[in-house]
Formats: structure tokens, sequence, C-alpha cells
């Protein structure tokens, strides 16, 4: 397990958004200006998705990072908008208050606003989600802008960006020395464009902070220290089902890989040792 301290965060109890029936884009730019850090998880199914809207979490995103956690890829580039839709479907469908936030995959939006306003479109119509995220900060700003335009709302990323990972050459850490102004001004184009909210992936912490401070739009970190508006994450990371090794930025909050194998190595024993099913098992 990680032994990193944990992300600062609000009590539950002092967070205005903890009592939402249902959480809206202008509820993060509320927590912005209160200074109530907002929480998001990823999800990809029904049950999660339950599970984390009971317990609180303001947003989930059905994110491509299913690749790697649901489909069995190496990299999230080979994910389509036919692989997302049923999940963002089963997710959307399964919560009461959370925000859900549908992912556009690599290829879904790269040659221009209209091909990303048709993505958007198709996964406000067959999902039910309630946003859409896309990668890329001025490159994207054109895609942005059709789409908030047509009405949808839109969460950016910046900073690292998984579907770009050939082109920055490996999973680094960016906007360090200079390369810190042209993050900014990839923030201020999605800003500038109409997104509601920005993900900052494995962006120093001091950068971070910088952004946060000069936006009016919230901040979301993935590995971006604590300075920002709120923190996102991917489930399977914190929840001890990564297999090697887990991302520094990640505080792993439980070890149900090991919690199922047990589980699953207990029933094999009952089965074999014929101690399950017995008479209370049935009819």
């Amino acid at each position: 397990m990680s032994e990193q301290s944990p992300v600062p965060s609000v009590h539950p109890a002092t967070s205005s958004m903890q009592s939402l029936k249902r959480v809206r884009t202008r509820h993060f730019q509320a927590a912005k200006e209160e200074g109530s850090p907002f929480t998001g998880l990823t999800s990809y199914d029904m049950l999660t998705a339950q599970i984390f809207d009971e317990a609180g979490i303001d947003f989930l995103l059905v994110g491509d990072s299913a690749g790697n956690n649901v489909l069995g890829y190496d990299t999230t580039l080979p994910v389509t908008v036919d692989d997302l839709i049923p999940l963002t479907r089963a997710v959307a469908g399964a919560v009461k208050r959370a925000f859900v936030v549908a992912d556009m995959p690599f290829g879904s939006y790269e040659t221009g606003p209209l091909e990303a306003l048709h993505t958007a479109v198709r996964f406000m119509k067959e999902t039910g989600a309630h946003a859409v995220k896309l990668e890329g900060g001025r490159r994207s700003a054109e895609q942005i802008r059709r789409i908030v335009d047509a009405g949808i709302p839109v969460m950016a990323h910046i900073g690292f960006t998984p579907q770009s990972e050939h082109g920055l050459g490996g999973h680094l850490v960016q906007g360090r020395g200079q390369a810190a102004d042209d993050l900014l001004a990839d923030a201020h184009a999605v800003e500038e464009a109409g997104a509601f909210a920005v993900v900052l992936e494995m962006v120093p912490a001091e950068v971070a902070k910088r952004v946060t401070a000069e936006l009016r739009i919230p901040t979301i970190g993935v590995g971006a220290g604590p300075h920002v508006d709120g923190q996102l994450l991917v489930w399977t990371d914190w929840a001890g089902f990564t297999t090697g090794r887990v991302p520094r930025f990640v505080k792993q909050y439980a070890d149900l890989k090991t919690v199922l194998a047990d589980a699953a190595r207990a029933y094999k024993a009952d089965v074999q040792e014929r101690t399950f099913p017995t008479d209370e098992h049935s009819f």
C-alpha cells in the first residue's frame, strides 16, 4: 500500500455539495468560490456507480481508462465511442446525485469541431450523461467551443493527456520550468472556450496552484497536488486492484484485490470439500 499522506479535504459535513439532491455544473463553480474541495472517481458499471453515489462522491467519470481496467488494453488508445456508450449508460442510469461525465476517446474529436460535436451529441442522447470530457488545451479549444455552443457542458483535460502519451514521450510530468507558461496558456484557452472545469494531470503542485488562482473555473487534480479545487482518481488504483507500480500520486484506501482473491479461494475450498452448498442454501 502507498504510504503517502492523504490529500487535504473538507469533511463532508462542511461541504455545501454534500446535501445536494443532484450535482450540477453550477455547484462546482460554487464549491470553488467557497473553497470547498469536491471529489471525483472513475466508474464503468452500475454497481460501483451506485456505491460511489451513495458515498457522496460528487462526480463520476466514465473514462477511457476503461481500456486498461475493463477491456484489457495496454493503453487507452484503442477505446472507441461504441465501447464507452454502454458503460456510460450503465453509470448514468445508476446514480441519483452524482454528476456523470463521459470521456471522449482518441479519434472521436481530433479532426475538428463537427466531429467533436457529433461525438458529444451521441453521448448525451444515448447514455444520459451530464457532460463530456476531452483532452487538449489550445489545440482542442475550437472543439470545446462548438460543443458548449450546442448546450453540452465540457470538462477539459490538460497537462499529461494519456491519449497523447506517444507524442509526450511517455508518462511524464507536464508543466515544469518554462513549460509552465504553455500549460497556463492551455488552461486559459479551455476556460475561454467555455469549459466548466479543467482536469490537471501530472502537473507540479506549484504550477497547479498558479493555474487554480488564475482561472475562474474549477481545477481538478490528478497528481497535481493539494492546491486545486477538486480531486479525481481512477477507482481501481485507490481500491488496490492495480497490478505493478501504483502511481506516486495515488493513495490506496483499500486492498480489494486481496479481499476478492481470498473470497474466491474460500469459495473454491468450500465447494471441493462439499461444505457449500448446505441445506440452508437448498430449496
